[in-house]
């Protein structure tokens, strides 16, 4: 019974230390998009895009914060699960993301399927919140992708801090 339970323990933290690192990978990219879009003077964009990467860093610190509820003596992962893509240009960027998020969206159900499966309903109820932020981050890039489609230069220009 007692390897049972610690079986359980570990799937979750694994899957919550998985979780973490995606998300840290998360913050690096968006910030990485914020910085191309504020140098290109995209100001709300950008603005937008450091809100993104900051509800990242709050996702991150709460996966990190239930690991450590589970087990204090157990550390949060620090290392960046994917690839950063650096220099992209604006009508790839929210392409890219909304597949980030989509990607995300999926993992973070079957980790909450994982957390209900071992017996840990507040686990996946961290998972279930987080992927309805996650749904939020993605109708914003999924919509900002379809306006610089659909708009080009117009919306670009009213997202200058002139504009």
């Amino acid at each position: 019974m007692k390897n049972n339970i610690s079986n359980s323990i570990n799937k979750v933290i694994e899957v919550l230390n998985e979780a973490r690192s995606m998300e840290l990978c998360g913050i690096s990219q968006y910030m990485n998009h914020h910085y191309i879009l504020d140098d290109a003077d995209y100001v709300k964009l950008a603005k937008e895009m450091k809100r993104i990467a900051i509800d990242e860093m709050k996702h991150a610190e709460s996966f990190a914060e239930r690991i450590k509820d589970i087990d204090s003596t157990c550390e949060p992962i620090t290392e960046i699960k994917g690839i950063i893509t650096k220099g992209q240009k604006i009508d790839v960027i929210y392409e890219h993301d909304k597949i980030s998020e989509s990607e995300t969206i999926y993992k973070y159900n079957e980790f909450a399927k994982i957390c209900r499966e071992n017996n840990d309903i507040i686990s996946a109820t961290l998972f279930e919140r987080i992927t309805l932020e996650e749904q939020e981050h993605l109708n914003y890039f999924d919509d900002t992708a379809t306006h610089i489609k659909e708009l080009g230069n117009s919306f670009l220009a009213r997202q200058t801090a002139n504009g």
